[in-house]
């Protein structure tokens, strides 16, 4: 039910063009999930998201379960019904959420207690209870609980929370058990900056929690563009060559490219329509600031020769200024399908460039032109 079948792979990086099978469909690879949180993508209707070539989405189970609650989600059918989409879905544990939202985490090997953001009401997630949760959410795609140290941290609390992570998989693992047909279990590797916990933790997990699929957390939480790379390099060279790989939160293009070269073959981010909600346009001459007045009078297209709804449907960068300035709601949607559609357009040449052995040129030539507006 879920297989990586690997198309092509660059002849000179780890980059490789793949499809992964799930039991809503495939998807191509290296690919974007655009980010619904909330069991929506901001704005976009399931339709529209398909129109820009999304071929997979994210919600996140921390904010399902506190509301509406996993046995609601369950009761309407499951996220798939909830969210009118057909299309495969993976759910983030909710860990990196637990960690960095919630007043008053407590943690320990049992797992996470921790104060609502919405009411202030205890929840509590046990890595049982991440795998029931997320059963009923019915993703194709599941994660296991971990914990996420932020950036800096000594040694000592990055090591406490890789090995804590390692325990939770394996329980994870185990409560998942009757649903693998079903759902895909990733689990995640930690370690930090550090190296040797990376590579631990990576091998421990290819040996001891044999899943479908595997992912590299930890990262882009302020640590610099190298201190990135190593850390994918390092999980990387330790995870099974024939399960994809996905590497969490990461949506900047140069660390994507980067990524992708190292091997990685799934990512996730907010910045497409959290940056259209703030009239930031990406483009592949770099990033478009909407709001400045020197795009008043402009009857250019967001980006000449895209396809999106904005660009293609006659939208001028004067009137979606005009729509941001006056409040129209508009304006945000516009924003958020161009650049949603950005980045399919940028994963599809990606995937182009390395069924033709040309990653290492079109990632320089991306990187050349890709500069801030």
């Amino acid at each position: 039910m879920f297989k990586l079948t690997i198309h092509h792979r660059d002849a000179a990086s780890r980059a490789r063009a793949a499809s992964f099978s799930t039991p809503h469909g495939s998807f191509d690879t290296p690919a974007f999930m655009p980010v619904g949180t909330r069991g929506t993508v901001k704005g976009i209707l399931p339709e529209q998201l398909r129109q820009v070539g999304a071929q997979i989405i994210l919600a996140n189970t921390y904010h399902m379960a506190l509301r509406p609650g996993a046995e609601i989600v369950a009761q309407l059918g499951d996220l798939h019904d909830l969210m009118a989409w057909d299309g495969p879905i993976l759910t983030d544990s909710g860990g990196f959420q637990i960690f960095s939202l919630s007043r008053l985490c407590k943690v320990d090997d049992n797992g996470a207690s921790f104060r609502s953001h919405i009411d202030g009401s205890i929840f509590e997630m046990s890595p049982e209870s991440c795998m029931d949760i997320q059963h009923a959410l019915g993703a194709d795609i599941i994660m296991a609980l971990d914990q996420c140290p932020p950036y800096p941290a000594s040694r000592e609390q990055v090591a406490e929370a890789t090995e804590r992570s390692l325990r939770w998989a394996v329980r994870c693992h185990r409560q998942h058990a009757s649903h693998v047909d079903r759902q895909a279990l990733f689990p995640i590797v930690q370690g930090g900056e550090f190296d040797d916990l990376r590579a631990h933790c990576a091998s421990y997990l290819a040996s001891e929690v044999p899943s479908p699929g595997y992912a590299v957390g930890g990262v882009s939480v302020g640590e610099p563009h190298e201190l990135m790379m190593r850390a994918v390099e390092t999980s990387v060279e330790h995870l099974p060559d024939d399960r994809p790989r996905y590497l969490m939160g990461v949506g900047q293009p140069r660390d994507l490219l980067g990524a992708i070269r190292r091997g990685i073959d799934m990512f996730d981010c907010v910045l497409p329509t959290r940056n259209g909600r703030n009239a930031q346009a990406f483009t592949f001459g770099g990033v478009m600031r909407l709001r400045n007045q020197q795009h008043e009078r402009d009857r250019r297209p967001l980006e000449e020769g895209c396809d999106c709804p904005a660009c293609g449907g006659g939208f001028s960068r004067g009137a979606v200024r005009h729509f941001f300035q006056v409040g129209e709601m508009l304006g945000p949607i516009l924003v958020s399908m161009h650049n949603l559609r950005f980045f399919a357009r940028f994963f599809q040449q990606i995937r182009q460039a390395i069924a033709n052995d040309k990653f290492d040129d079109y990632e320089k030539e991306f990187l050349k032109s890709f500069a801030a507006q």
